[in-house]
């Protein structure tokens, strides 16, 4: 079985402070997250930006800061911005850190309730301007996938030569109103999939390290972080991601799985 690639999704768009006092905010507590995750174990950082008060950015200036400051701690990481940015914000808002020519970044599949009245919106035309802009700049995706039709919405553009091959998936089981969290769920996505591509596995909320324990036994790859969950365990917040990183190594210790460098993990998902 490959090496294990742990992605640490440091700071997400819509978790705060007064959930857990160690979300990150400033361009210093995001780089020491970001810092502490890779010295654990992660080998890949998802990122969100926020200013200083919290609210959610996708502003190129803040991005290029924050990733110049990841990249003095942390420079071999993989830096993976997400273009999914907050709910309501435009096309063009949410595609301003693919300028700064990352080597992956994140593709949204398809749109979703996201509990209450939220609702993350990505038309077809949405995911294929945003699938021809990595293209165009030699970007990785990773495609988001919350529920099953995301996943065809994917291989339908595949087939079509949009969104190119190897692909890698992330599937983000739990969110209220996509699809819930279980084993039968996952083994059903995972299942959907080319052999060639490769995929990671997100729970969300108490079922992080649930998720994380099958993703790792079935060969798959884990995200985990305060953007899907602010707990290392029932009623404890974590003190920071590297503790929910480091949960996830001793989870993958015990079942005998080795955990990839960062060019380790280039290579397996086809950066080199």
């Amino acid at each position: 079985m490959e090496k294990l690639i742990i992605t640490a999704a440091i700071s997400g768009a819509e978790v705060t402070k007064e959930q857990n006092k160690n979300v990150p905010y400033t361009i210093e507590e995001i780089s020491n997250e970001a810092e502490m995750a890779y010295k654990l174990g992660a080998s890949i950082i998802h990122l969100h930006v926020r200013y200083d008060d919290g609210t959610p950015t996708q502003d190129i200036n803040r991005y290029k800061a924050c990733i110049e400051e990841i990249s003095k701690k942390c420079p071999d990481v993989i830096i993976q911005p997400s273009t999914g940015g907050a709910i309501g914000m435009s096309n063009e808002e949410r595609l301003q850190p693919l300028n700064l020519n990352p080597e992956m970044a994140t593709l949204d599949c398809g749109t979703c309730n996201f509990g209450g009245d939220d609702i993350f919106i990505n038309t077809e035309n949405t995911i294929i301007e945003f699938a021809k802009s990595m293209n165009n700049k030699g970007i990785k995706p990773e495609l988001e996938c919350f529920d099953k039709g995301m996943v065809d919405m994917a291989l339908t553009l595949n087939n079509k030569a949009i969104i190119k091959s190897p692909m890698h998936f992330n599937f983000i089981l739990g969110v209220p109103g996509a699809i819930s969290a279980n084993g039968q769920n996952l083994l059903f996505l995972v299942q959907s999939i080319p052999k060639s591509s490769t995929f990671t596995i997100t729970g969300v909320g108490r079922n992080q390290f649930y998720m994380a324990a099958i993703a790792i036994a079935i060969g798959g790859h884990v995200r985990v972080g305060f953007e899907d969950n602010l707990y290392l365990s029932k009623g404890i917040l974590a003190n920071s991601n590297g503790e929910l990183v480091e949960k996830v190594v001793r989870i993958a210790n015990e079942l005998g799985r080795e955990i990839a460098k960062p060019d380790e993990a280039r290579k397996i998902l086809g950066l080199l």
